[in-house]
């Protein structure tokens, strides 16, 4: 029997066979590549969280055993952080999440532990912020320097006053924020102070020296 190749059923039968092979080759690529896809996630996390150490450059395979020699994640009241020892200093790396002005932006604030409360280094990264504008708290490492020294706390408060300003009235909490991104560093600066607010800064210390 000749099959009619210009009837609709032809061309319905025809359409979902081939929806149906496409979707079963696309499933099998992705489950083929999750993997790796995992792996390379895990790889940029651990990068980032070494930028924020100012450990910077590094190739994959070095980026690997610096974070398994400097690097170990921990927690305390159920808020995760990274305990990290740099050429014997003791440093804690905190997560951070929050809005810019198109989309998420994220990064790692690292503290000395010693005083947890002195920025030894940061790295910020975003999802869609504008390229030459907002996207310079990714691309502009100069500018994520800036934060190097910075105070989390002004004198005996306990507040998170370090962030983000437009004028700069406090050299010792404060970091310029980005020209010609006024939305996103006002997001970079309630994403520090939201975030860190969330960590009992004191349990933290206290875990800390008694791991020692």
């Amino acid at each position: 029997m000749k099959l009619n190749t210009n009837s609709n059923s032809y061309t319905m039968v025809y359409s979902i066979v081939l929806v149906v092979i496409v979707s079963f080759l696309l499933a099998f690529v992705y489950v083929a590549l999750k993997p790796q896809q995992d792996r390379n996630v895990a790889l940029d996390e651990k990068k980032q969280i070494l930028n924020s150490l100012n450990l910077r450059g590094l190739s994959d395979t070095d980026a690997e055993a610096t974070y398994n020699k400097v690097v170990s994640k921990d927690s305390v009241n159920h808020k995760p952080f990274y305990n990290c020892n740099v050429d014997g200093r003791r440093v804690v790396v905190f997560p951070l999440k929050g809005m810019g002005l198109w989309g998420g932006i994220s990064g790692y604030i690292a503290v000395d532990a010693s005083d947890m409360n002195t920025v030894y280094g940061v790295y910020f990264n975003h999802e869609s912020e504008t390229a030459g504008l907002g996207a310079e708290i990714k691309d502009n490492v100069e500018w994520q320097k800036k934060f190097i020294g910075k105070k989390l706390h002004a004198g005996d408060s306990k507040d998170i006053v370090l962030g983000v300003k437009k004028k700069v009235t406090d050299k010792t909490t404060q970091v310029d924020a980005v020209t010609g991104a006024t939305l996103t560093s006002n997001g970079v600066d309630a994403m520090l102070k939201t975030c860190l607010t969330q960590y009992d800064l004191e349990a933290i210390s206290k875990s800390i020296k008694a791991s020692k």
